[in-house]
């Protein structure tokens, strides 16, 4: 088998199985060498446009696939696991690397996928890795988020397959020639060819992957669980899982309106929700939202010029992002703090991870000289075209006009509470009176590496542009990217935005609390109604099954007792029957699904 013809993403699961045997130096280095080897045969495969099929349950897979959108993903995918590793060489956690090994290596072959099977298994195994980074975390609800975030995207991975059995069928039913493809970006607007938009399949597979985008009304999983991470965990987990999902929604949902509508949400909820928060990490993961949000207006669009500032935006993203959970992180590691109330004055001692924070929050804001300013404006300005467009041919493009409101708004937004306000009260505001030292070097040289990056983009945006999807439109907007209107636009909202912060100051004091939103039904509703109904009725059913084992004659072996093959055929507790029972009615609705309204779509 030549290197072209080897998943890049087994190169990273070989990681999970080598690195826990190796010890010292050895495990670092093996840890370091297989993202270095997987880019590599990752480019390779591009460069070369290998496709490799494998034979699978009577079906034929294509693992190995580059579609449009594959460099530019792959490449930032590959850059984030050799920063993360970098940043986490202090931390003990022995489960965490090989976890984050699993984590990336699902995310690459997700990129790489050319069907629907291949796609959903790399999708899956993401979720198991990614779990166990939150588990690896050892905050005080660690162990809880995982099993919510682990139940969210199990039932958004159960949605997903539903969707793709049912495209799958639909498209044998029709005579697809490949009925598992998964590679139709280029056809933008059409989607799949086989099918129409009112399939049920494709608005399943739709919500599947708008769930591990963030998207609402499953927001919240994202400040829940991402903050129970480590302060490496936490690196790791902000860039593969959102990303693969903008990734599959360009591949197969460009163009389709009401993604733009989804996307608006995420940017205004990031907004509005990050003002309100005083934990640091909850307040990053809000911005989180925020900025997936905009990537997804880019998508929706879907011009060559909006997936390009789409997939420009993401490979940003992840990079400015893993910068400002870096610096946080390392403001967690040197005093044990997240809240904002019990922060401050921090610039005296650790100067290089404030200036490292300012360096994200600019680039996160979209300011002049940053990534978020050459790949975000490419979205701005495709929603100017587009509008522009739709007007010249006597079309209605009011919700263009409300999209590029909306959109500039939450960027002010952003600016406000992902830099001012973090920097402010974490580093200025009061004197907190501590004086950490700053972090070990390792965790300095990860953070001055991705504000490198996010600067060097920032000014020269070419070698980004250059791996984009449409080359040619990209290399269009390099020459207008720093055009009077563009910066001073931008400058003149931003500092705007600024002054209001400033202005509003007292009414953004801190307290304990968080703010909850649709969680509160996980975090509050569920176990309440657990504990207060579902508890007592199991505890009354276990007390009726031993009323009837006591009424059975007493006569089944001589010496009175109930024989052992009876015994072994009954429940031991209810902490076992009650998954069997989850599992059964998630089967129940897939057969509800398969036999009756696939019928009425095929």
């Amino acid at each position: 088998m030549q290197m072209t013809d080897f998943p890049p993403a087994l190169i990273l699961f070989a990681g999970a199985l080598l690195i826990p045997a190796a010890r010292g130096k050895l495990r670092w280095a093996l840890a370091f060498a297989l993202p270095v080897i997987a880019l590599a045969d990752a480019w390779q495969i591009i460069v070369d446009g290998t496709d490799v099929y494998v034979p699978f349950l009577g079906m034929t897979l294509n693992p190995v696939h580059v579609h449009s959108a594959t460099p530019a993903f792959a490449t930032v995918f590959a850059i984030m696991v050799l920063g993360g590793l970098l940043y986490a060489l202090n931390q003990k956690r022995h489960y965490e690397l090989p976890a984050a090994s699993v984590y990336a290596g699902g995310a690459l072959g997700v990129l790489f996928a050319g069907d629907l099977v291949s796609m959903f298994i790399f999708w899956e195994l993401m979720t198991l890795g990614s779990t166990v980074i939150i588990w690896a975390g050892r905050r005080a609800d660690s162990q809880g988020a995982g099993m919510r975030y682990f139940g969210m995207h199990a039932a958004g991975g159960v949605l997903l397959l539903m969707g793709i059995i049912i495209v799958i069928s639909q498209r044998v039913h029709s005579g697809d020639a490949d009925p598992l493809a998964f590679r139709h970006f280029d056809s933008m607007v059409t989607l799949w060819s086989t099918l129409s938009w009112d399939s049920i399949g494709m608005w399943l597979i739709l919500i599947g992957m708008l769930v591990n985008a963030g998207a609402p009304p499953f927001s919240s999983w994202i400040p829940d669980a991402y903050p129970q991470g480590s302060p490496s965990g936490t690196v790791f987990l902000s860039a593969f899982t959102t990303k693969t999902a903008v990734f599959t929604l360009m591949t197969a949902f460009a163009g389709v309106e009401v993604v733009i509508y989804f996307g608006l949400y995420m940017a205004v909820y990031g907004v509005v929700y990050g003002i309100l928060e005083n934990d640091i990490r909850r307040l990053l993961s809000y911005s989180l939202v925020n900025q997936v949000g905009f990537m997804l207006v880019g998508i929706g669009i879907g011009t060559h010029l909006a997936i390009d500032g789409a997939a420009g935006h993401a490979f940003a993203h992840i990079i400015y992002k893993a910068l400002l959970f870096m610096a946080t992180g390392s403001v967690l590691w040197a005093t044990g703090r997240t809240k904002m109330n019990q922060l401050g004055g921090l610039y005296r001692t650790m100067p290089v991870t404030m200036w490292c924070l300012i360096i994200g929050g600019l680039s996160i804001s979209g300011f002049p000289l940053t990534s978020g300013f050459t790949s975000k404006s490419m979205v701005l300005e495709a929603i100017t075209n587009e509008s522009a467009r739709m007007a010249d041919l006597g079309q209605s493009h009011t919700y263009l006009i409300v999209t590029w409101i909306i959109f500039e708004a939450a960027t002010a937004g952003v600016f406000i509470d992902a830099f001012i306000k973090l920097t402010w009260f974490v580093f200025f505001q009061k004197d907190s009176g501590l004086r950490p030292p700053e972090v070990p070097w390792n965790m300095k040289a990860a953070m001055i590496g991705f504000a490198g990056i996010c600067i060097f983009l920032g000014i020269f945006p070419g070698p980004l542009y250059a791996i984009l999807p449409y080359k040619a439109e990209a290399a269009e907007f390099a020459n207008v990217v720093y055009s009077v209107d563009h910066v001073m636009l931008m400058l003149g909202m931003l500092l705007f935005a600024g002054l209001s912060f400033f202005v509003l100051l007292p009414l953004m004091k801190r307290s304990e609390s968080i703010t909850l939103d649709i969680d509160w039904i996980w975090r509050r509703f569920i176990p309440k109604f657990w504990h207060d109904v579902v508890t007592p009725l199991l505890e009354g059913l276990d007390r009726a099954q031993k009323a009837v084992l006591e009424f059975l004659p007493s006569s089944f072996t001589d010496d009175g007792s109930m024989p052992a093959s009876v015994r072994r055929r009954l429940p031991g507790s209810w902490a076992v029957s009650v998954p069997v029972l989850l599992i059964t009615l998630m089967l129940l609705a897939y057969l509800v699904v398969y036999f009756w309204l696939l019928p009425a779509t095929s």
